[in-house]
């Protein structure tokens, strides 16, 4: 049996109620909060510094415990997608990461990512009978959170090298969690 990291535990710890606190900043306009994607950030920032266990763990329980906690997001047709989707980010970012670099790591979670809640929509909507096809796809997986997309792309990697510069992560760490 593996022993447990303390370290990336605390991390993912973190990480989990950061995902679950911070979109709260948005209560008051949700469509902010849809097109900046807080507990987005939350998940992948785990991934790259806890790694694929640890970052799809956080990615598969943010949402869920905002939904049980907090109400939002509602856990059937939004939570529970969204819980396929941020668990597929925390693995693939970091399984990306421990090969290649933080923006590559990037993109192909938000791909991956996207690519799951797709799928994972599409069953939930369709067993709910309400229609779910590619441009409801595109709409909510693209247009809509494309400043959040945006933001990740430019905020996730200062962050990672802020973190290292400090010493508190370093890359070895990152693609060992």
């Amino acid at each position: 049996m593996k022993k447990i990291n303390t370290r990336d535990l605390v991390f993912a710890a973190l990480f989990l109620a950061l995902g679950i606190a911070l979109p709260q900043l948005f209560a008051r306009n949700p469509d902010i909060g849809q097109m900046l994607l807080p507990m987005h950030f939350t998940v992948m920032l785990c991934g790259l510094i806890c790694g694929a266990k640890y970052g799809g763990m956080c990615g598969a329980l943010t949402p869920l415990l905002s939904a049980f906690f907090i109400g939002k997001p509602p856990l059937i047709p939004i939570g529970l997608p969204m819980c396929f989707e941020l668990c597929a980010y925390g693995i693939i970012i970091a399984l990306i990461y421990s090969k290649r670099n933080v923006y590559i790591s990037l993109i192909g979670a938000m791909i991956g990512g996207r690519i799951v809640y797709g799928i994972a929509s599409a069953i939930v909507f369709g067993v709910k009978g309400i229609p779910y096809g590619f441009e409801a796809f595109v709409v909510a997986s693209v247009v809509k959170p494309l400043p959040g997309i945006i933001a990740q792309i430019i905020i996730i990697p200062v962050l990672m090298l802020a973190l290292k510069k400090s010493g508190i992560v370093s890359r070895k760490d990152a693609a060992n969690g």
